[in-house]
């Protein structure tokens, strides 16, 4: 830069000898800064492309997801299939932003001790994934997944799911005062196919995928409601429709 140039240039003296003038303009900087950050998110729900069959989880699936976010299992699988050739040859689809919109948190995940799971649901049976709970290594002997089998022999509480359909709602998930109002009985005809309950479950949850647990047996374990949700990650939207989209490089 020459002598010249340099001199054109206008001095910030007056800023570095004046503190009060020094600081009106870090308050400007970072003003402007703040707006260009938050303004996007009040035009957050116009970036995600609503996807036929993505819904708010059941309560049992709920409950699932809540016992997934306590022991940490984010921590070591992540959900997010990035739309690289390599990511989706091996996991699946791409993850679209419309299936992680009911999250709350989001689960992506920022690393993969172990595969990712956005599209774990019915890749495997229900026992394969109660075997992998009770002991990892017998199903995978290569696994450095620690067990869980105070899962299966650990009641769920869900006494207060109605109260965790509502703060949901309150942050945007559409449960309706009818899901509120029935978040038990759904819960428990969720486990239960006979029941009278399992229909109106299914208008309320389309594909809730109903087990039997053998609820006039033994009650609903915490490892019933992680199995539902982990069988329902990436089995709500058919795929099929996008391939045609996909730019895979």
């Amino acid at each position: 830069m020459s002598l010249s140039f340099a001199k054109r240039l206008p001095s910030h003296r007056f800023l570095e000898t004046h503190s009060i003038w020094l600081v009106v303009g870090i308050i400007i900087v970072v003003a402007i800064g703040g707006i260009v950050e938050i303004v996007p998110l009040f035009y957050l729900k116009n970036t995600i492309e609503r996807v036929e069959g993505v819904r708010p989880y059941s309560p049992l699936e709920l409950a699932g997801f809540n016992i997934y976010v306590r022991e940490g299992c984010y921590l070591c699988h992540s959900q997010m299939v990035r739309p690289l050739r390599d990511e989706v040859e091996r996991y699946g689809h791409y993850s679209l932003a419309a299936e992680s919109m009911y999250d709350h948190p989001f689960q992506w995940g920022s690393k993969r001790n172990g595969p990712d799971l956005a599209r774990v649901g019915g890749k495997y049976s229900d026992d394969w994934h109660f075997d992998h709970l009770r002991d990892p290594r017998s199903v995978v002997p290569a696994s450095i997944m620690p067990g869980y089998p105070f899962l299966e022999t650990t009641p769920l509480d869900y006494r207060h799911i109605a109260e965790d359909l509502t703060a949901l709602s309150r942050v945007g998930v559409p449960y309706s005062q009818d899901m509120i109002d029935h978040a038990s009985d759904d819960l428990k005809a969720q486990g239960a196919p006979d029941s009278s309950g399992a229909e109106d479950l299914q208008k309320r949850y389309p594909k809730a995928i109903v087990r039997d647990l053998k609820l006039d047996k033994r009650e609903i374990s915490e490892a019933d409601a992680l199995v539902a949700y982990l069988q329902r990650l990436g089995a709500q939207v058919d795929f099929k429709l996008y391939d045609d989209k996909a730019n895979i490089r």
